[in-house]
Order: structure tokens, then sequence, then C-alpha cells
């Protein structure tokens, strides 16, 4: 009977509580719980078994650049990252709000790390999150335009609750770039967060832009109270090759 069970369960992939009956069996813990413990550690094994696989499908579809934690960020002084500053954007609350963050920095001290870490912990909390680099998403949207997806393309972005636009201002706008990003940052203006990585400061991403009219749209969906931390000191990846 147990072993039908035990079939019954894993066909019906309620792998939880597939796993919590047999652990149960074989350590004869089921002759040691009455029905209501019994029924509450199945329901809470498959409970726990099917957040853990969403969050797992989460961050596979989110394609962090990095596997990276809040826990191992580092907070040294000449670094510029505030620990309270971090663990407020942890809690997920800025999304929340639908608030940005902007996170500038020369290149090698961490920009990429820490917004993988942020978006890392809003998947654990429950947020849809999409990491991507500027070029690589204009360079999908262009495409997406050509052969008729763009709208779905952009339906997709606008449903993330997090969407990480990694290494902003590496290259300079052209004309769809520019109408690219305006169209992402209108449909999530006031609706969604947006975390932006650049090496340049956000006073040269006007003429990063170009375009004086978009540039100011883009700008003032973008910058306007926007949480910002600015990351400095030695390149992490040369102080790590020193290692």
């Amino acid at each position: 009977m147990n072993q039908e069970t035990l079939d019954k369960l894993r066909h019906m992939r309620l792998l939880g509580m597939h796993r919590a009956f047999k652990t149960s069996l074989e350590s004869n813990s089921t002759e040691t719980l009455t029905a209501d413990e019994m029924a509450l550690l199945l329901t809470n094994s498959e409970w726990d078994d099917r957040h853990n696989r969403a969050i797992e499908r989460t961050m596979k579809n989110a394609k962090f650049r990095y596997k990276a934690s809040i826990e191992q960020l580092d907070y040294t002084a000449e670094r510029g990252m505030d620990k309270n500053t971090v663990h407020r954007l942890a809690d997920g609350e800025f999304i929340k709000r639908s608030e940005n963050v902007l996170i500038t920095g020369s290149t090698g001290t961490g920009k990429s790390f820490l917004a993988s870490a942020i978006g890392q912990q809003a998947c654990q909390l429950g947020f849809k999150v999409l990491y991507t680099s500027a070029t690589k998403l204009f360079s999908q949207l262009k495409m997406a335009k050509a052969d008729g997806s763009a709208v779905r393309e952009l339906s997709k972005i606008e449903r993330q609750d997090l969407l990480i636009l990694d290494d902003f201002g590496l290259q300079p706008f052209d004309a769809a770039s520019r109408l690219a990003l305006m169209e992402v940052l209108e449909d999530r203006h006031g609706k969604r967060s947006t975390i932006i990585t650049s090496q340049l400061p956000v006073e040269q991403w006007y003429d990063v832009i170009g375009e004086k009219t978009i540039a100011d749209a883009i700008l003032d969906r973008l910058v306007h109270g926007a949480g910002r931390i600015e990351l400095f000191g030695e390149s992490l990846r040369k102080k790590w090759s020193k290692n």
C-alpha cells in the first residue's frame, strides 16, 4: 500500500510529499506521528518543494551574469558601498514602490556583481527579474522590430518586476537604441523597477543618449527619485588576479 501511495504521489508530481513520505517510511516516523502531524508534514514539504522550484525557475529565467548574494558583498570603506543602503534594497521594498536604482563606478568595481546580488535576492522574495546588458537588449529589440515580434518582447520586459540593465552607455546610442530605451522605460514608468549599472557618471548620460528631446524624456523617467550607489576603489578583477 505504501509503495502504491508513493507511486501515485510521484505520478501526480507531488514531489515534496513523495520525498517526505518516503523519508518517514524509511525512518519509521510514520508510526510516531499523528494523522494531523503527518498531514502537516506532507503539506509543508510540498509547499516548500514548489516554492523552491519556483525560485529556481525565476533565477534561471533572469539570466544573471554572476551567481551572487548579499552575503558575499564587500563593504570596505574605500569601495563606497553602504551596508545599510544595500540591505534596504535587499528587502525588496523599492520594487514594491516601483523605484529605480542607479549604480555607477569605474570598470571592475563590482557594479554588475552588486546588481546581480540584489536581483537574486529579489528572486528569493518572489519577484520576476530580467538581467541583460544594454547592448544585448537593444540588439534584441532591433531584431524583434524586423521580424514583427517587438510587441511581444516589450510586453515580456514590461511584466518583469525588476529589470537590470547592465553596462549602460558602454556604446553610443543610435536612433533605434534611443527609441527602444524610451519604449521600455515608458512601459515601466511608475509601475516597475529598473536597476542601471554604468561606468559613466549619471551627469554624462545625457550626452551619451544624444538627441535632446528623447534624452530629456528618458532621464526624467529614469533618474527622478532613483536611489544611487557610486562605487570606488581598485578593480576587483585586478585585485583577485593578484591573489
